[in-house]
């Protein structure tokens, strides 16, 4: 089944659903402090059907499965059947901490591409920023996996404690043979959030409702899974396409600073690096 474009939402190119707050990881940085004690929220999967369904009525061409760890939701290749069979790509943003063998003939699939992150090539510095050991082995182990049966994968390393390696971890990705490599720097969302900060739009990379929107666990549309903290509704109270021409989603978008146009050595204008080339010079592109 292929669906019909109602009324194409112009600029958004790719659909974060955040389907999951749980995850193997506890990541020092990340976003939805995740957990493996955290839910899948009360998005039901007959919920974040609707949203894919309404999505590619929309014409928006892509979604993007993303958590904590999408994976260890139980509906996960089913939701990706079904936005395949609306004609939408998607993206799995997986921590490849596990991956069971039935899951990779999902991840071959036409229309499928496989995301992760990784941190260092030093197995402590890695371990460490995870929150779990052997997280290392077992992420660069399926890394390889993913190569070894040609499948799609863009990886993203974000540089979060000084001195960290993030050039000698994109070298041992490039020697691997990953050639889609992004750099982007940690930003105050979640656990990164100092003490006593409250969230801000400033930390946003300018993108957030420029060419992607997000659905989180609970059902709040944002700009983007970093800018969670300013939902512009909800899509278990209003359709998507509603919510998407709606003023709150306006004034959302009129309120984050735009992109930067030139790079500076702090900001990498990017909040989606496994897939959006980073700037110069500090996150340089890494790889073919």
């Amino acid at each position: 089944m292929t669906a019909l474009a109602e009324r194409p939402i112009v600029g958004i190119q790719t659909l974060e659903l955040e389907i999951t707050g749980k995850c193997q990881l506890t990541c020092t940085h990340c976003l939805s402090e995740s957990s493996p004690q955290a839910s899948h929220g009360t998005m039901t999967p007959a919920d974040w059907r609707r949203v894919i369904t309404d999505a590619a009525a929309l014409g928006i061409p892509r979604v993007q499965l993303i958590g904590g760890e999408p994976t260890v939701h139980p509906q996960w290749r089913d939701l990706t059947d079904h936005a395949l069979s609306t004609g939408l790509e998607v993206q799995v943003y997986s921590n490849l901490f596990h991956v069971a063998s039935a899951w990779w003939a999902t991840f071959e699939r036409d229309g499928v591409t496989l995301a992760t992150s990784y941190y260092s090539d030093d197995p402590a510095e890695h371990d460490k920023i995870t929150g779990r050991d052997g997280s290392y082995l077992r992420t660069r182990a399926n890394i390889e996996e993913a190569l070894r049966r040609g499948i799609a994968l863009y990886v993203g390393i974000v540089d979060i404690l000084p001195d960290q390696r993030v050039a000698e971890a994109g070298a041992e990705l490039a020697f691997l043979g990953v050639t889609h490599i992004n750099t982007d720097r940690v930003r105050a969302v979640g656990r990164a959030m100092p003490p006593g900060h409250s969230p801000t739009l400033d930390e946003m990379c300018g993108r957030c409702t420029r060419g992607r929107a997000a659905v989180l666990p609970n059902g709040d549309l944002a700009g983007c899974v970093l800018s969670r903290d300013f939902p512009a509704g909800n899509v278990l109270k209003d359709r998507l396409r509603d919510l998407l021409g709606g003023k709150a989603w306006a004034d959302l978008s009129a309120s984050i600073p735009p992109s930067r146009s030139a790079c500076t050595p702090h900001d990498s204008s990017d909040c989606d690096p496994a897939n959006t080339e980073a700037c110069l010079p500090k996150f340089p592109k890494i790889g073919a």
